[in-house]
């Protein structure tokens, strides 16, 4: 099974986005991870080696889909 991994910082743009791409993905095809980079900063060097600038963002398939705009991860680390 393929991974979709969901990067966000916890803000309210961040948490919205987070329930409707959840909510969204096929999971059947899909098993959705969530990480809240706020509270696991380990992770930003995964994120940006997938590729994302900001969160909220997707990364499914190994393209990086940026979600709206909460934080950059300039700003997270």
């Amino acid at each position: 099974m393929r991974t979709a991994v969901f990067y966000h910082a916890g803000c309210p743009v961040c948490l919205g986005a987070e329930q409707m791409v959840a909510d969204a993905i096929d999971h059947s095809k899909y098993q959705v991870e969530i990480v809240h980079l706020g509270e696991n900063s380990d992770h930003i060097g995964d994120a940006e080696t997938a590729g994302v600038k900001s969160v909220p963002a997707l990364v499914l398939n190994n393209q990086v889909f940026h979600i709206n705009f909460g934080a950059s991860l300039e700003d997270l680390k």
